[in-house]
């Protein structure tokens, strides 16, 4: 029996797998132009599962060296250590079942003390092959660092500027596979060390190389579209047919949440199959997604290394979720961001890349916020279990009532400046102990903070959907009022609240029950 893999390569015979061929096609017709090129993505972005199917595809046609600099940090000592060992290393795919076309490599790493041997040995290599060679080399962040490195790519790039005027003869193409991007990686020509983007902006341009400019730009998006999440959840149900799915509900519920991020995707459907009872229902999936934010895993691991080591990344995506600031997406401005997928481009605005990241640096920021309210006794309103029904619902009135007298007990007076910077951030700071470990929330907003804002949270099984409004007095008022109802009609739910935060300093702390429509809606004021 197969699985969902999100650990490994994945393989057709051992694990269930999305139809990916549009993007196999895609990158197929850039070898064949011979682009070289780096498949540069953030970490579990099925990089080494896309190398993998590219070496099986191909391997009729040419001769394919699939190969990784994994565990090779010895390579890069010096030119002669790694003169020495980089045939071998081109040799080790092919030694258990290819051992002929194994030692027919290696033959050419015999005797070779540098560089320009290495050079000298690819091009007899390739003349001498009968096929066209495409060279592979997967985690190739793992030699970044490494001068040697970078001089091979040198080496590289000026064998390929040699053979578009036929001087030299070299690799049809060289993939790189890993998350940074060399094509950016700059050398300082004197002193031999790899430097910043900033340090080169003040160097002569003579004084610096940039080892594989001659790279051509990967633009195929690797994470799956509804289309290749549904074709995953039907390679499910190939082996379990007695499973009733709607597949393209179900793919467009999945994507809604990750974006297509295939590890999300991946793990979703394998946390569903093997410990939700194979619940491939909207239900199942919120269920999964609860699960999956209590994990800790490598993904989210990094997600938080990355933001808490950069300072100016953590506070653009504090103005995005937090304060709810528009921005627009740069690739430049916000290249490290963008290379681990945290950022994506939503119709020209920068934003999260999907909607479990978004949870997990809310929940991160939202204990933050916890730490710097111990002394203002948050704790005391938010028990958990305090406004939950016997039916298990959420006494929703109650809380947002409580709220607003944490509110008024704690910040009294504020201004608007204030309420853009903390508000929504308050209103989860206040749920998330009431609701943690039973459901979760996200938010869905409109640009500007007095625009929509809705913020919908999941109880049990039971959604709740809160508009958060400022208050600009009451013919505002009643547009919220429709702009909620139309939502809530969008949604197929009869309640909606209503937060205004109201910065007048003569404010009542009020609420008000709503009908309009045949909906109902309780706001409050604070």
């Amino acid at each position: 029996m197969r699985r969902f893999n999100v650990t490994t390569t994945c393989v057709k015979h051992l694990h269930y797998m999305a139809d990916i061929s549009k993007k196999l096609y895609k990158i197929i017709k850039m070898i064949e132009t011979g682009y070289y090129f780096t498949i540069n993505r953030a970490r579990q972005k099925g990089k080494t599962t896309i190398l993998k199917l590219l070496a099986k595809e191909l391997s009729d046609k040419y001769l394919v060296v699939s190969t990784s600099f994994e565990g090779s940090s010895y390579l890069f000592e010096d030119d002669k250590v790694f003169s020495q060992n980089i045939f071998h290393v081109f040799a080790e795919p092919f030694e258990l079942f290819q051992p002929e076309i194994a030692e027919k490599i290696k033959s050419y790493g015999h005797d070779l003390k540098n560089l320009n041997d290495v050079s000298k040995a690819i091009s007899r290599w390739c003349y001498e092959s009968e096929k066209e060679i495409l060279l592979l080399i997967d985690e190739v962040d793992k030699a970044s660092n490494y001068y040697v490195f970078m001089d091979f790519l040198g080496l590289l790039r000026k064998k390929y500027i040699a053979q578009q005027s036929n001087e030299d003869v070299t690799f049809k193409s060289v993939i790189l596979a890993g998350v940074s991007d060399i094509k950016r990686i700059k050398t300082h020509i004197a002193e031999r060390r790899i430097i910043t983007e900033a340090e080169a902006k003040n160097l002569s341009k003579s004084q610096y190389n940039s080892p594989w400019n001659v790279a051509e730009t990967f633009k195929v998006d690797l994470d799956f579209d509804q289309e290749e999440i549904e074709s995953l959840l039907l390679d499910y149900l190939s082996e379990h047919q007695e499973i009733e799915m709607d597949t393209k509900t179900i793919a467009e519920k999945l994507h809604k949440y990750t974006s297509g991020y295939p590890y999300l995707v991946s793990k979703i459907c394998k946390l569903i199959a093997e410990e939700l009872d194979e619940d491939f229902s909207e239900k199942g999936i919120e269920e999964a997604v609860n699960i999956l934010l209590d994990e800790s895993n490598t993904l989210f691991d990094d997600l938080i290394k990355n933001v808490e080591n950069n300072e100016e990344l953590y506070n653009t995506i504090y103005s995005l979720i937090i304060e709810n600031e528009t921005t627009q997406y740069n690739v430049h401005a916000y290249n490290q961001g963008i290379m681990h997928s945290i950022f994506k481009n939503d119709n020209g605005r920068l934003a999260i890349h999907n909607k479990i990241f978004e949870l997990i640096l809310y929940n991160y920021m939202i204990a933050k916020k916890h730490k710097e309210e111990v002394g203002k006794k948050l704790s005391n309103y938010t028990a958990r279990g305090l406004y939950e029904n016997e039916n298990g619902t959420l006494d929703i009135k109650i809380a947002l009532l409580k709220y607003q007298e944490y509110m008024q007990s704690v910040y009294g007076k504020f201004d608007k400046g204030f309420i853009e910077r903390q508000g929504r951030l308050l209103l989860l700071a206040f749920f998330k102990p009431i609701i943690n470990g039973r459901g979760f929330y996200f938010v869905e907003s409109q640009t500007g903070f007095e625009q929509r804002q809705d913020v919908v949270i999941t109880f049990n099984n039971h959604k709740y959907i809160i508009e958060l409004k400022v208050w600009r007095g009451d013919k505002y008022h009643q547009k919220g009022i429709k702009q909620l109802n139309g939502y809530l009609e969008l949604e197929n739910a009869d309640q909606g609240y209503l937060v205004i935060y109201d910065k007048n300093d003569n404010k009542e702390y009020r609420s008000e029950d709503i009908r309009v429509d045949n909906k109902d809606i309780f706001a409050v004021w604070v």
